[in-house]
């Protein structure tokens, strides 16, 4: 079965950093296109990076671009997010995202949660002043 397992979370202070980590296994196509999403209390997930063209394009939600990075392992199967100078905003829990097979649109479409087949659990990411 396909797994999407993420790790990484945890409490930090404003400013500070993290690095989640998405690890995939079974029949999921990870190779060429997968996301990183954010959900907080009472509000609806959504997009804030996106990797596809075999890693070579990348894609952030204003709210993260400079201080975000999404990279892949393709030899380990896993996805991470490098979060840096966080703010309380960041506060919610974070989801992977990845397809069953190739899809065209990665870069179009990536961002509606309606466009992948497979979500991690998530892990939780607290930043406080």
């Amino acid at each position: 079965q396909v797994q999407l397992v993420e790790s990484g979370g945890g409490s930090v202070q404003a400013g500070g950093s993290l690095r989640l980590s998405c690890v995939a296994s079974g029949a999921t196509y990870s190779s060429y296109c997968m996301s990183w999403f954010r959900q907080a209390p009472g509000k609806e997930r959504e997009s804030i990076a996106v990797i596809y063209s075999g890693g070579g394009t990348t894609y952030y939600a204003d709210s993260v671009k400079g201080r975000f990075t999404i990279f892949q392992d393709n030899a380990k199967n896993t996805l991470y997010l490098q979060m840096n100078s966080l703010k309380p905003e960041d506060t919610a829990m974070y989801y992977c995202a990845a397809l069953s097979r190739p899809k065209a649109g990665c870069g179009m479409s990536g961002s509606r949660t309606s466009f992948w087949d497979y979500w991690g659990q998530g892990t939780q990411v607290s930043v406080s002043t």
